[in-house]
């Protein structure tokens, strides 16, 4: 049986906007200018904290004594926020959903914190698709460690496991995980393509099946 574990932020959601919009709600209580879309996705990738001390470092707002507090009121803010703002990346949940009709086990491997990740799930009607989720808080680990990948990977309990994402910190979780890695050049990536290593790359979900099907020891059809 084939795994399939995705990342969840520029892969399967476009959630820069929903980000950026509860990042921008701390960013008016503690006086600072606003982030775009465009500076949003530049920090999404390695976790919430990460994200936020890169927004504070960019506005010459990061103070070492104030960012826990600061930290403890982003992911407040976060996990409140309604999951509205997000939308599946075109084609993203008619390839999850053929997927999974076509018997592969899903998993979802993400820096995202685990609260905000099952809200997103459960809106877009996606939690039953999905047998594994392994979140950015669910081990002492967050990607590009191999740990969270692993996990999923071991959860899914599947012979085959492909590791779908977007971005140069997917890239390297998968090397280090020793999976293979398909790479959904729409994403965040920040890097050419040509600079990401992968085993294969696509831009259109209705392609993903398709891609998955011409690995050697894969079916004909899934």
């Amino acid at each position: 049986m084939t795994g399939i574990v995705f990342d969840l932020d520029g892969t399967l959601i476009e959630s820069a906007p929903a980000i950026r919009d509860i990042a921008n709600a701390l960013m008016a209580e503690l006086d600072l200018p606003a982030l775009d879309v465009a500076e949003t996705r530049r920090y999404i990738g390695n976790g919430a904290g990460r994200f936020l001390e890169q927004a504070l470092q960019a506005r010459r707002a990061h103070s070492p004594g104030a960012f826990d507090a600061q930290l403890a009121r982003f992911m407040v803010l976060y996990d409140a926020a309604p999951p509205a703002a997000n939308q599946p990346m075109p084609g993203s949940s008619e390839a999850i959903h053929d997927l999974a009709a076509a018997g592969c086990k899903l998993a979802i491997c993400t820096n995202k914190p685990m609260q905000p990740t099952r809200t997103l799930l459960k809106s877009f009607g996606w939690d039953r698709l999905f047998a594994a989720v392994v979140a950015g808080d669910t081990l002492p680990e967050r990607k590009p460690h191999p740990a969270p990948l692993l996990k999923a990977a071991a959860d899914l309990g599947t012979t085959a496991t492909f590791y779908v994402g977007d971005s140069e910190v997917d890239a390297a979780t998968a090397e280090a995980a020793g999976l293979p890695f398909l790479l959904f050049a729409e994403g965040y990536r920040k890097s050419p393509l040509s600079e990401i290593r992968h085993a294969a790359s696509f831009t259109a979900f209705a392609d993903l099946r398709g891609l998955i099907e011409s690995f050697p020891n894969q079916p004909a059809t899934l």
